[in-house]
């Protein structure tokens, strides 16, 4: 690593000779392979574009000239080169290097971005900024092909054409998004992966030209588009020519020489510039590179074998019970087909387009398309199953996971489910699939608590919640994965002389009226808990209830994240911090009731 620790930042790297730069890439990756194999993380992501960064960082003026990164997973290199290479070991852990870009972290992270489809429209939002202002630097978005695909990104591309604002589109090209790319844009970079680079040709277009007696040079001179005619004959690449950026490419993109001798080339240029250079997704990591997907994102795992070091899961995976039951749901329905938005494994779609290949539809990564396309499919009778992280789903509104409930409760007859458990799930997936009308089932993505799945998958009756223990002192209202929290903790309660109700609220919309305003009036004391950001989640939804039904004597307390971003950490740390695991329940329930000095029911018991 004799190379990597003279790099604290890139003016470092811009003081390397040329000729250093590949042994650098080597030690970089090496570098992140030590580290990963102990902490995990987007292992195969970040190793595919290393030199691309470095080259980046070698031939432009950063952080001068602005660099923006589409996505986390693919800037670790960039990380550990803009002096956060001792913070490295800590990423994506708590209090330790985001995974993500962040301008609060480093003056090189240009735009705060967490997944994928962001970089075009900023950096050419940065690019009309600068010109508005009369500046002069440079604006680069680097994005990934799996990125390109985007509803953004292809908006975004639009407008480049448009405003022929100066700046340079990077785009790495590795066939793969988490999974393997799909759809006609994917199809179109694979006929450019193997053709003849595009300038190249149409200096061959120039020649041919040339040597036409007496009408030759004249076609030349007088006749660009002509030459551009002939090369769109034989490469497609010129698309994004018709769009009105300029097009370097197909180049390798783990020869730095290539890189910036193109980079050179494209900042020569007034207008926009997208330069196509083809990676490998996991490049100088042997089992990276021979499963792609598997090692997109990763638990540690022994560098000599590509064993993956996982602790023995105690019960099935929410993911995989989901696919075992859309499965048993669609060979019951044919009217039933299943959807995801480029995350087939992460959603275990995978093993439903094994089994269902012509009804398992992978729209690349466009949720927005993905649940217009499911509603076009429901206007004509069928039952989509729309599988879409919650992060992802609202990508157009804010890419975090807490905020789902708040934002689908406002949207009239959406029906909100979360399970207690792995076998509720089945349940609320057969609920979802009958509805007639939009539904949504949230889950986490761990290892269920065990429940038993035995009996058959069947229907829920809709709005309507489960009483898992009666009492009388205070009625404590769990959703989703929160309510094992409020059983674990009303069983402390009990040994402490309190006697809790607890509800396992299954339904955030419609909810269930009738028992929460029966519960309200006989306990006079309400507990929600919900794992999302208070704000317009379930405890919200409660509170509206009873201020509708004027009871406003009733005390609540609402259990859930505050009003600002959390930080990453695991799961079962942030439950921990923000008192919503059994501990912190227990806790704030028992110094809510021993507040209440004196009350009185709103109608007697």
């Amino acid at each position: 690593m004799k190379l990597l620790e003279q790099i604290n930042d890139p003016a470092d790297l811009r003081r390397l000779p040329q000729s250093k730069l590949q042994p650098l890439a080597d030690e970089l990756r090496e570098y992140m392979i030590e580290t990963l194999s102990k902490i995990g993380g987007h292992t195969g992501a970040s190793l595919g574009p290393v030199e691309l960064i470095l080259a980046l960082h070698y031939a432009f003026d950063t952080p001068r000239d602005k660099l923006v990164i589409d996505i986390g997973h693919q800037a670790y290199s960039h990380k550990i080169i803009t002096g956060r290479r001792e913070q490295f070991p800590t990423i994506r852990q708590y209090e330790g290097l985001s995974g993500f870009l962040r301008r609060e972290e480093s003056e090189y992270d240009v735009f705060n971005a967490a997944h994928a489809g962001t970089s075009i429209s900023s950096a050419l939002g940065i690019a009309a900024a600068r010109d508005l202002k009369g500046e002069d630097f440079n604006v680069i978005a680097f994005i990934g092909d799996a990125g390109l695909t985007a509803g953004m990104a292809l908006e975004g591309i639009n407008q480049v054409g448009h405003l022929k604002k100066r700046m340079i589109v990077l785009l790495n090209d590795n066939e793969m998004s988490i999974s393997p790319n799909v759809g006609a844009l994917a199809g179109y970079l694979n006929r450019i992966r193997g053709a003849r680079p595009y300038n190249e040709l149409k200096h061959e277009v120039e020649e041919w030209l040339k040597v036409i007696p007496a009408f030759g040079e004249m076609m030349l001179s007088g006749a660009k588009a002509v030459k551009d005619t002939l090369a769109r004959a034989f490469i497609p690449g010129a698309l994004w020519e018709e769009l009105g950026l300029k097009y370097l490419g197909p180049i390798n993109g783990h020869d730095i020489n290539s890189i910036l001798q193109t980079l050179e080339e494209a900042r020569k240029e007034n207008g926009p510039v997208l330069i196509h250079a083809l990676t490998v997704k996991g490049k100088g990591y042997e089992p990276a590179e021979r499963d792609k997907a598997a090692w997109h994102g990763t638990s540690a795992f022994e560098i000599a074998t590509g064993k993956f070091i996982k602790e023995p899961a105690s019960a099935p995976a929410y993911t995989a019970v989901f696919a075992q039951a859309t499965i048993d749901l669609m060979k019951e329905d044919p009217r039933i087909v299943a959807i995801t938005a480029a995350m087939p494994d992460g959603t275990g779609l995978s093993k439903v387009m094994k089994e269902f290949p012509e009804r398992t539809f992978d729209t690349a990564i466009a949720e927005q398309h993905a649940v217009t396309f499911a509603a076009g499919m429901a206007t004509e009778g069928l039952k989509p199953i729309a599988a879409i992280y919650s992060t992802f789903l609202q990508r157009a509104y804010d890419q975090h996971g807490l905020m789902d409930f708040a934002y689908l409760r406002p949207m009239p007859g959406f029906v909100i489910m979360a399970p207690k458990d792995e076998d509720e799930l089945r349940h609320m997936l057969k609920t979802g699939v009958e509805y007639n009308g939009p539904a949504s089932v949230r889950y986490p993505r761990g290892s269920g608590v065990g429940a038993p799945m035995d009996e058959p998958i069947h229907t829920l009756e809709i709005g309507k919640a489960e009483i898992l223990r009666e009492g009388t002192d205070v009625a404590i209202l769990g959703i989703g994965s929160e309510v094992s929290y409020c059983v674990k903790a009303a069983e402390r309660l009990a040994a402490d002389g309190l006697n809790p109700t607890v509800v396992n609220a299954r339904f955030v919309k419609p909810l269930d009226a009738e028992l929460i305003l029966a519960l309200a009036r006989s306990h006079g004391m309400i507990v929600t808990a919900e794992d999302h950001y208070l704000m317009g989640g379930f405890g919200s939804a409660v509170m509206e209830l009873l201020e509708q039904n004027h009871l406003n004597d009733v005390r609540v307390l609402r259990l859930g994240f505050p009003d600002r971003i959390v930080e990453h950490a695991s799961q079962s740390l942030l439950l921990a911090k923000y008192g919503l695991d059994a501990d912190g329940i227990y806790s704030q329930v028992k110094d809510f009731v021993a507040s209440k000095f004196s009350f009185e029911p709103v109608y007697s018991r």
